[in-house]
């Protein structure tokens, strides 16, 4: 590199990651052993007549190499990183292009810029080894860029074709989580249905953990990310434990799946951690939400403990009934009065109007809340009218509600204590931290993969390594159909085909661990401290992977 670069970065770039063992020992050019055919996890006959091309292929494996006297041509490939960052995509590049050059050393690489919208505009540049070799084992996607542009409309998809055509452009690489796989399905469908020419691959990636299922154990990144943001609170709760002072509110990214505060919670033993999926299950109030808190801050107080910590899942409020409720009607009310109401002077004159038109049910909710959650959820909408739920500052919430009802209770007699809170968002300082060991190896064994399917002339499929507890030899290379991760949902009004995100499950044996225990951890301190990232050292601290995935497995 030209820029200078710090001695960690330095150290990193030396590190060779580890590839399944058949991989490792044969490369690309692999033969693809099918199993049988599949099927989506709903709604089948409607998915199958969706995606008639692509439907119902088999889950593949790689074993064995192609035989030596059926050499590989070489490959022109194209790469977009789509979606939020997550650490090791860069990593998921290099294993691509390593992979690829192994299968023919002519072989080619093409990043596109910016996302999928470099795609369509036909932005890119052609890696070679220098230019990959600044990246490797680093954090982020600088390399090239991302976006959130979504690929689902015909004429992006023949802009797609025509623009790989230009570049002699034979297979495309789409690396990213669940919305943006359900764009590479439907462009790999669509790329067969004209015989375009032209191969389709996803890569599963996003940070939130809600990408996963049999055969695809974990989405990359979850593993970095969680470690980052488990280091924070572990520092948190010994500030905690040294001071006795403060409550301290953490909100963790996960807007869909609290996969990110179950992992933590699991890693760092807080005095209490909310499951988005467990307040739906139950029907939990946001009332009964501040009850449990305001229990745990009571108990403690009464053992002379004025201090703890809290986990907050990013969506939580989606999952509490009455606020889901509240959320669908006030974005049905701004989208059916939006002229009126952005003509509305002030936000007294607005809160009086969507108080007016709620049903009586909705009015208490929204009156529950404090005056700053009130504006918040009226000011920040997105371009489609909608209510922009990953802004409402929950911590916040929280903490306010929880206040009050402490005050109420020490008015009554019931509660003794001081309650002084912190809030704190953990979200963006973990998505381009530079991959854990685990991370490092399992993306480059993902992009390695996807060179493997592109190599045995596959499309629709996404790179899947599983056997994700073993050491890295074990790991078994693959890929699955994306139609078998495909289902309906509604959205806009409309039902729409799209991988099914994976959420907490509440029998699953991650939840049922933290269940078990998270009793004695509200009251006693706990707490663990995991640390930094471990990049050196032996293999049982640097290499190991999520609670979740040891748990589950």
């Amino acid at each position: 590199m030209s820029k200078m670069i710090s001695p960690l970065q330095e150290a990193r770039t030396a590190y060779k990651p580890k590839l399944p063992l058949a991989l490792a020992t044969h490369g690309s050019a692999m033969k693809a052993a099918m199993g049988e055919p599949t099927e989506s996890v709903a709604d089948q006959s409607k998915i199958k007549a969706l995606f008639p091309n692509t439907y119902g292929l088999p889950v593949v494996t790689f074993e064995e190499p192609v035989g030596e006297d059926a050499p590989l041509p070489a490959f022109k490939v194209g790469v977009i990183l789509s979606g939020g960052q997550a650490p090791g995509g860069h990593n998921v590049i290099a294993g691509l292009y390593d992979g690829l050059r192994r299968i023919n050393a002519a072989s080619e690489l093409y990043g596109f810029l910016g996302g999928p919208s470099g795609l369509t505009d036909n932005k890119h540049i052609r890696f070679d080894d220098a230019f990959i070799d600044d990246y490797r084992n680093t954090g982020g996607f600088d390399i090239i860029g991302s976006g959130r542009t979504k690929l689902e409309k015909e004429e992006q998809f023949d802009k797609v074709i025509e623009n790989c055509k230009i570049l002699g452009i034979t297979a495309l690489v789409i690396i990213g989580g669940d919305d943006s796989n359900t764009n590479a399905c439907m462009l790999a469908e669509y790329c067969a249905k004209k015989e375009a020419g032209l191969l389709v691959v996803g890569c599963p990636k996003t940070i939130d953990g809600d990408l996963k299922n049999e055969w695809i154990e974990a989405s990359f990144g979850f593993d970095t990310a969680t470690k980052v943001y488990s280091e924070l609170i572990g520092n948190i709760q010994r500030d905690a434990n040294s001071a006795k002072k403060y409550w301290h509110f953490i909100k963790l990214m996960g807007r869909s799946a609290s996969h990110i505060a179950l992992e933590c919670a699991l890693k760092t033993h807080p005095n209490v951690a909310l499951i988005s999926e467990e307040v739906a299950e139950k029907k939990m109030t946001l009332r009964q939400i501040i009850e449990n808190i305001a229990t745990v801050v009571k108990k403690r107080a009464s053992d002379g403990k004025n201090f703890g910590v809290v986990l907050v899942p990013e969506g939580l409020i989606e999952f509490v009934p009455e606020m889901k409720k509240l959320i669908a009607e006030l974005n049905d009310l701004l989208a059916a009065n939006s002229e009126f109401f952005d003509s509305l002077a002030n936000d007294d004159e607005k809160l009086q109007f969507v108080n007016s038109k709620f049903t009586p049910e909705t009015s208490k909710a929204f009156s529950s809340l404090p005056l700053g959650i009130q504006r918040q959820l009226l000011a920040d909408r997105d371009p489609h009218g909608n209510v922009q739920v990953s802004r409402i500052e929950t911590e916040k919430l929280l903490i306010e509600m929880v206040e009050e009802l402490l005050k109420e209770w020490k008015g009554s007699g019931e509660y003794k204590g001081k309650f002084s809170a912190v809030n704190h968002f953990f979200g963006y300082e973990g998505r381009c931290a530079a991959p854990s060991n685990f991370d490092a190896d399992y993306c480059y064994s993902l992009g390695y993969t996807a060179s493997s399917l592109i190599g045995a002339g596959l499309t629709g499929y996404i790179s899947s390594v599983r056997n994700l507890t073993k050491s890295a030899n074990w790991w078994i290379a693959g890929g699955i159909p994306l139609t078998m991760m495909m289902n309906l949902e509604h959205r806009h009004g409309k039902e729409k085909p799209v991988i099914r995100k994976a959420l907490v499950e509440l029998k699953g044996k991650p939840f049922h661990k933290f269940a078990a225990h998270r009793d004695a951890w509200a009251l006693t301190d706990d707490y663990q401290y995991p640390g930094p990232i471990q990049y050196f050292g032996p293999t049982e601290v640097c290499d190991i992977t999520t609670d979740t995935i040891q748990i589950e497995r």
